[in-house]
């Protein structure tokens, strides 16, 4: 190590829609935060980033806004992502004044040549001197413990805030894969829009999402849930609540639902046939916020008629798996997309 090194830091990042998770070479998973950002409106400088934006989030005044830098897995905003990175990699150390020397990314893996691009110019000009982007599904593997280099078949199911990621994965690559932007997001706003079309209520996204996480299911519950709702009535315009259960969210978010399980059937469609007989000996595994929908393996199981798994601490998975890319970068040299300026 030279003299230089001891100053800089080997960062990965699961740039996430919902959440990005940091870790640090040497010292594991540092922070999972809201990817939002407040900005001050007229001057554009940061008020807040992280769990404190998430905090003013839907509760601001006409001075402050808040942003959500990606969609869909992708960056929507540069500023306001480079101003997200850029802050929460300061969080993990308030004393950070190190450069960074390599960093690690988790992307989607039907992202365009454009989108790569743009999170790698987003990532050198927060101070990266190199940039490897790894697809998530092979991150999320890696970080359950998969050997993704051996010469038989797993299939990953992905489920993020923004994209849900499918793939079989065989000799440290993608033989098959599918890539939908429905996920998380889009199951919260299938919940905010049931509201608003059913009740005449009007519920913040928080709400929504306290909603999907308490009684959200995708398969029939043993003991059926109830949760208290507050909202503002779309026509007095007056603050209400009322109770709702989990069979009526369950038919509330049916269709992204079926989206997602409409996109593993297809992913096993084009599954080549001796790949197709391990995933019938090893099942299908679930990693990803996602995954810990109630009830979903049971769905997928009961549609594939295949075993079906939630990977071991699912929200942290594709981060870990950046992790261990960044601590041995040579041994996963195949799973790499190596990224140079142009």
């Amino acid at each position: 190590m030279g003299f230089l090194d001891f100053f800089s830091k080997d960062v990965a990042i699961d740039l996430g829609t919902a959440n990005t998770l940091i870790f640090i070479r040497g010292k594991g998973i540092v922070l999972n935060e809201p990817s939002i950002v407040a900005l001050d409106r007229n001057s554009r400088k940061v008020v807040a980033i992280g769990s404190e934006a998430r905090q003013m989030h839907e509760k601001t005044h006409r001075d402050i806004i808040t942003i959500k830098p990606l969609g869909g897995g992708v960056i929507a905003d540069y500023e306001a992502a480079e101003e997200l990175i850029r802050g929460l990699i300061k969080k993990t150390q308030k004393d950070f004044s190190g450069s960074i020397r390599r960093m690690v990314i988790g992307i989607p893996s039907g992202i365009t040549e454009v989108e790569k691009r743009a999170v790698r110019d987003s990532a050198e000009h927060v101070g990266a001197k190199e940039v490897y982007l790894v697809a998530e599904p092979m991150a999320a593997a890696i970080g359950i413990g998969l050997d993704v280099e051996a010469p038989f078949g797993n299939m990953i199911v992905d489920i993020g805030g923004g994209t849900t990621e499918i793939a079989v994965i065989s000799l440290s690559g993608l033989a098959a894969g599918e890539s939908i932007r429905v996920a998380g997001t889009e199951i919260t706003n299938a919940i905010l829009q049931h509201f608003r079309k059913t009740y005449n209520l009007a519920i913040g996204e928080r709400t929504a999402e306290e909603i999907k996480i308490k009684i959200g299911s995708a398969y029939e519950l043993e003991e059926e849930l109830i949760a208290t709702v507050k909202g503002r009535n779309l026509v007095t315009s007056l603050p209400e609540q009322r109770d709702v259960s989990s069979p009526e969210i369950r038919e509330a978010i049916a269709e992204p639902i079926g989206q997602i399980v409409n996109a593993v059937r297809r992913c096993l469609e084009t599954t080549p046939p001796e790949l197709s007989a391990d995933i019938l000996d090893r099942g299908i595994l679930l990693t990803g916020g996602g995954a810990l929908i109630k009830g979903l393996d049971k769905r997928l199981s009961d549609e594939t008629k295949l075993p079906v798994h939630v990977g071991e601490d699912p929200l942290t998975a594709v981060v870990r798996g950046t992790g261990k890319v960044l601590e041995n970068l040579e041994k996963y040299q195949k799973v790499l997309m190596q990224t140079k300026r142009i």
